[in-house]
């Protein structure tokens, strides 16, 4: 598995309530969630984010609430990975649940910048920036989660046991 995109990058405590701000969350509807994504943060966000692109950031990625909503809303709308110093231990459990690819490599989070183009290898955990020609090694998905992030998330990949 492979992702390969433009990056977004932010600093340190990016929270679910930046990444979907409360006043959106009267919808559970992917690609409405989607269209309100990171619009706290970067109003252009919902206006140039491709399929494929990238996040990346700082510290502790996903901190404040537990919703489900901000992950969802980051995959919905085309982000095929996050790459973080560190992520708040239930924005990363959510987002392994929805299938939304994440990765942890603090080199990453301080080699890449906004624009970059970025490809990650999750059977190797390699990280390869193409626009400056660096690469990081980053954490390997097990086996077992890769599995889950290909199947959509934990409730399709245990549907199809």
């Amino acid at each position: 598995m492979r992702a390969n995109g433009t990056v977004f990058k932010y600093g340190s405590n990016v929270d679910t309530d930046v990444i979907i701000p409360a006043r959106y969350l009267n919808s559970s509807d992917p690609a409405e969630l989607a269209a309100h994504c990171m619009v706290d943060i970067d109003p252009e966000f919902v206006n140039k984010v491709q399929k494929g692109d990238i996040i990346v950031a700082d510290k502790n990625f996903g901190c404040g609430s537990s919703r489900e909503h901000a992950p969802i809303s980051i995959k919905a709308s085309g982000i095929s990975c996050v790459i973080a110093e560190t992520f708040a231990r239930i924005f990363y459990r959510n987002a392994i649940n929805i299938g939304l690819p994440i990765i942890e490599c603090p080199e990453a989070a301080q080699g890449i910048e906004d624009g970059d183009q970025v490809e990650v290898d999750f059977d190797s955990g390699k990280i390869y920036d193409r626009t400056k020609g660096t690469e990081f090694q980053g954490q390997a998905f097990p086996p077992f989660m890769q599995k889950i992030i290909q199947a959509g998330g934990l409730v399709n990949y245990i549907n199809k046991k």
